[in-house]
């Protein structure tokens, strides 16, 4: 149990290093300055600065430095709890995210219930119906739902619900109105995502030799479907959990941008445009703190949530029955 847990912390932890190292690199291999990028954005020309003040510049936010000695540098910031200081607000990184931060945690809460609630109906369906035409229809709904780009139903809400409709406002992030259609638009890939999986856990849970003894027993579809079925199909679709949450979190930088919402993923597309460093370092690494501490909360509580799970050298491993093709 213990080596378990030590080697799936270890792995949140790489998975940490490897977005924030990533990002560090893709972002100074741009060949363009940061410092010269805001100077721009302020209307001022480098050579109109004289040169003691345009270095003391660029050793205020350590761009004098080489790129190894940067690296270290924001490293050690990061375990500290310091994401440094933004290149264009002048103001610490932290103070950024935490005015921002609850806008998006709260957008993917919503869309991650919605998309929870909305794929297990839609899979329950999918399995339910015995009118075959409608039931293809259900089963290849997910498929279609997760082939949408994000930005295209985005757009199309937008057209039809606001500008059409006039039912919810098209940007801002004044009141619940404003939330509907962002978190309808994740929606449509996370509960598609989790749909393919419950489909295909259902179907394999409804061929199992204890579904024909409910039958037998004489319980009614809808009480096998729900008590027996359900039940046994969503024990697998757990582990795809985090992967949803992540796509929740993920997808706020594209929904937040289309709908201008004050939130993380509008910051993070302002500081790359702005190559502002500090701030995009900063909210990849509390993007993927998110996504590695759910999946690691989802590796914890499976075997929790499934007693016949079991540890062996330091790993979770399902019984000899499962792991043989046995019924769950």
């Amino acid at each position: 149990m213990a080596r378990y847990i030590a080697g799936r912390v270890g792995q949140a932890v790489g998975v940490l290093w490897a977005a924030f190292t990533l990002t560090f690199a893709i972002l100074y291999l741009l060949p363009s300055d940061p410092m010269q990028l805001q100077l721009a954005a302020a209307g001022i020309q480098q050579d109109s600065l004289p040169p003691e003040q345009y270095a003391g510049m660029r050793h205020r936010f350590g761009l004098d430095e080489p790129i190894w000695a940067q690296y270290w540098h924001h490293v050690a910031g990061l375990l500290r709890g310091d994401l440094g200081i933004s290149l264009t607000q002048g103001v610490p990184v932290t103070q950024l995210i935490g005015a921002r931060i609850g806008q998006t945690l709260l957008l993917s809460a919503c869309a991650a219930v919605v998309s929870l609630v909305a794929g297990s109906a839609l899979a329950y369906l999918a399995t339910f119906v015995r009118f075959h035409p409608v039931r293809l229809v259900l089963t290849r709904l997910p498929a279609l739902g997760a082939s949408f780009p994000q930005f295209f139903v985005a757009l199309f809400l937008i057209q039809f619900f606001s500008f059409q409709l006039g039912w919810f406002p098209a940007t801002g992030t004044q009141g619940a109105a404003s939330l509907v259609m962002p978190v309808a638009t994740i929606s449509v890939l996370t509960s598609s995502v989790l749909a393919q999986v419950l489909i295909k856990t259902f179907d394999e849970a409804l061929g199992q030799p204890y579904i024909a003894t409910a039958r037998a027993k004489g319980l009614s579809r809808s009480a096998v479907h729900l008590r027996h079925a359900f039940r046994n199909a969503a024990l697998p679709a757990m582990t795809i959990l985090g992967v949803i949450v992540g796509l929740t979190v993920t997808s706020s930088i594209v929904v937040e941008t289309v709908f201008t919402r004050e939130g993380m993923g509008n910051l993070a597309q302002q500081s790359v445009l702005s190559q502002d460093v500090p701030v995009v370092l900063g909210v990849v690494t509390v993007a993927a703190s998110i996504f590695v501490l759910v999946n690691l909360l989802v590796d914890l509580l499976y075997p929790l949530l499934d007693p016949r799970i079991s540890y062996t050298g330091g790993r979770a491993r399902p019984p000899a029955a499962v792991a043989d093709g046995g019924a769950l």
